[in-house]
């Protein structure tokens, strides 16, 4: 049984972050490389697991080492090429096409997002994160000004972008009302978080933030499935969701799940009943390493292959942008090749169903043509 060679199927990395271009040490790197946000306790490596393991297989050989070359060596020869130089190598290695950049906090060493795209060889459109925009224009308007500044804010931030996101998972979970608030409700919610401060998760506010997302007219990616432990795991199942997909269901506006894991089934069953939601893969198939493969099976058993989109939701590392695009090729190969030895399919078909999944999809509904 043959894998589909994939090596050079064109993607559109339709979800990612900034990068890191400042000196790292051994455990900053491997803190990188999980969604853990603290360092591993004394005998553990993070790096010491699938993601690890792919790093180390698909990374060493851009750095000029052999494939599975030790951990060690390889921040080593990292250490000695550079920052720049190694993130220029391994981004133009991940062969992307396009990255739809996330426009979340720029956090501590980052570089600015504008940078990615340069090293990478490859155009940058931006997402515009809908919790992070709220922040910054609430200071400036009393809680009755509040969703008028809002909305011209988001009409100000548009030009330029592809797409808006959300991250009421993190912030509240999934199990919204799915009704638009009355301007009524949004006042006395501002007034609240006026009162209160800290970051926005006020429920009302988050569906506020959602349908003015709506009014726009651009692509709706929300987060999903799994992250760091700052969300709660069991309110980002995408299955929550089912009753704002069924509210929007007129809007015409696609919805866009990202991430999915381990909710990837249910994802994929929300893509298969509403038209106008799709599913992305970004940050499962990085993770998963050696273990790619099964999971895409299991996104592409329900999904029809025009709702599936490839991305990395890489941050931080550029080995994340390779990693991940090397996985979801090598692993959607060894998916189809399965399906057409056993007749499934036929190779012409499969090839197809892979160049949508992989870019084709992310082109038509983020109209990057």
């Amino acid at each position: 049984m043959s894998p589909l060679d994939l090596s050079a199927l064109p993607l559109v990395d339709a979800h990612c972050h900034a990068i890191t271009t400042a000196p790292l040490d051994d455990a900053a790197f491997a803190l990188w490389c999980t969604e853990a946000d603290d360092p591993a306790p004394e005998g553990v490596s993070y790096l010491d697991g699938q993601l690890g393991w792919a790093l180390r297989r698909w990374c060493a050989p851009v750095l000029d080492l052999p494939s599975h070359a030790p951990v060690a060596e390889y921040l080593r020869r990292r250490r000695r090429l550079g920052a720049d130089e190694a993130a220029a190598r391994l981004l133009r290695a991940a062969n992307l096409s396009a990255l739809l950049v996330d426009t979340g906090p720029v956090l501590g060493g980052l570089a600015d997002h504008a940078v990615l795209g340069t090293l990478a060889g490859a155009p940058t459109r931006w997402v515009i994160r809908l919790e992070l925009l709220a922040e910054q224009i609430a200071p400036g308007c009393d809680a009755a000004g509040f969703a008028p500044a809002f909305a011209t804010a988001l009409r100000e931030a548009l030009p330029g972008a592809v797409a808006v996101k959300s991250i009421a998972a993190y912030r509240h979970g999934l199990h919204l009302d799915p009704a638009r608030p009355q301007p009524h409700e949004v006042t006395a919610a501002a007034a609240r978080w006026q009162r209160d401060g800290g970051r926005l998760a006020d429920p009302v506010l988050l569906r506020h933030l959602l349908w003015t997302a709506v009014d726009a007219g651009l692509p709706i990616q929300l987060h999903t499935g799994w992250g760091d432990r700052d969300q709660p795991l069991a309110r980002a199942d995408p299955a929550l969701l089912q009753p704002f997909c069924e509210a929007t269901l007129g809007a015409g506006v696609p919805l866009v799940l990202l991430h999915c894991y381990p909710f990837h089934r249910q994802a994929g069953w929300l893509a298969q009943v509403y038209p106008h939601v799709y599913a992305d893969v970004g940050l499962t198939v990085t993770h998963l390493g050696g273990r790619a493969a099964a999971v895409l099976g299991e996104f592409l058993e329900l999904a029809p292959f025009g709702k599936l989109l490839y991305s990395s939701d890489a941050i931080g590392l550029p080995e994340l942008y390779l990693v991940g695009a090397a996985q979801f090729r090598h692993g959607l190969g060894r998916v189809l090749g399965a399906l057409v030895a056993d007749g499934a399919v036929t190779a012409a078909d499969a090839v197809q169903a892979a160049e949508r999944i992989g870019a084709g999809n992310a082109a038509r509904l983020y109209h990057l043509s």
